[in-house]
């Protein structure tokens, strides 16, 4: 394969030509371009803000990922006051050219730590860069994003900020973080974003109203979190969740339950869930441990879920969506 040069003043990344050769079973896992991008990312992409303080392990844990075919990670500036970066950067400098990595900017600690304050000003996220790809330890991000956002934002500023930092090269493409239609809304007329992290699952169907549907025309990629729904559809006792009560949180997990198979656990089927919403590109899970890591990477040899099994799940419980930020 040959080395990529795209985006501005001619910047040359290479095509993760290691990634492809040297997988384990390149077979097993599913990939996708995302949005209208050139970065193919694995079905399946690693949350790394579940990561523990052990570099060691975590560095362990994340080339086991890599071995599996993960070649997605995803972190924050925010986490852990940049640790997360730090310990992610360690375990991948030597994997660079095979992984595909994406960070946030936009939260600002407090300089007593005591918090964070709304920063997508271009000066913040022009100086927060330069932090990130030194705890990265490398010289371009794959995927910066907003990592959140206001319909009161200075929105052309922070776009501007974006694709300076793409001219520049220092990062490859961006997106955003949200779940804020209004926000989405406002980046998809007017930035070049290639993708939008939000929270989907069968307890949070929100996306499918209005975000889903722009976002697929506009061939904008959708990174889903928040897949098993903090492990209530999975293997936490029913609470109430969002708009549903606890009632209705346990009648989605026994959709779940009752979808599962032999072969099929009910996390993976919470995963195929929304693996197989047209409009998601990736299931970004938070993976801390090799067991949630081998469950979510069996959720993309899982037997898919039949039309009839999504439409049983879909009619578990009413369908939500947003109230605010519309």
């Amino acid at each position: 394969m040959k080395n990529e040069s795209f985006g501005y003043n001619f910047v040359t990344y290479p095509l993760h030509k290691h990634f492809i050769e040297n997988m384990i079973n390149p077979e097993s896992m599913q990939y996708h371009l995302l949005g209208k991008s050139n970065l193919t990312i694995s079905e399946i992409g690693f949350g790394c803000m579940s990561l523990g303080n052990d570099d060691a392990a975590n560095a362990s844990l994340i080339h086991q990922a890599c071995e599996k075919g993960i070649n997605f990670f995803d972190t924050a500036d925010l986490y852990e006051h940049g640790q997360n970066e730090i310990t992610v950067g360690k375990a991948l400098k030597d994997r660079r050219s095979s992984v595909i990595i994406a960070t946030k900017v936009g939260n600002q600690w407090k300089k007593d730590g005591s918090g964070w304050d709304w920063n997508p000003r271009k000066d913040y996220i022009m100086a927060a860069v330069e932090a990130s790809l030194q705890r990265l330890q490398t010289d371009y991000i794959d995927l910066y994003q907003l990592h959140g956002g206001t319909i009161d934002d200075p929105i052309d500023e922070t776009i501007d900020a974006f694709e300076t930092l793409q001219q520049q090269g220092k990062i490859r493409y961006y997106g955003i973080s949200s779940i804020r239609p209004n926000v989405i809304r406002e980046y998809v007329k007017r930035s070049h974003m290639v993708s939008v992290m939000m929270q989907y699952s069968l307890l949070d169907r929100r996306p499918e109203e209005t975000a889903f549907p722009l976002l697929k025309e506009n061939n904008i990629g959708v990174l889903a979190r928040g897949t098993v729904a903090k492990g209530l559809l999975v293997n936490k006792p029913a609470a109430a969740y969002l708009d549903y009560t606890a009632k209705e949180v346990a009648a989605a997990a026994a959709a779940v339950k009752e979808a599962s198979t032999s072969s099929r656990t009910a996390a993976q089927t919470a995963l195929r869930f929304v693996l197989q919403q047209p409009a998601v590109t990736s299931a970004v899970a938070g993976i801390r441990t090799p067991a949630q890591l081998e469950d979510a990477l069996n959720a993309v040899n899982a037997s898919a879920l039949l039309p009839d099994e999504i439409k049983q799940l879909q009619q578990a419980v009413t369908i939500n969506t947003y109230g605010q930020h519309r």
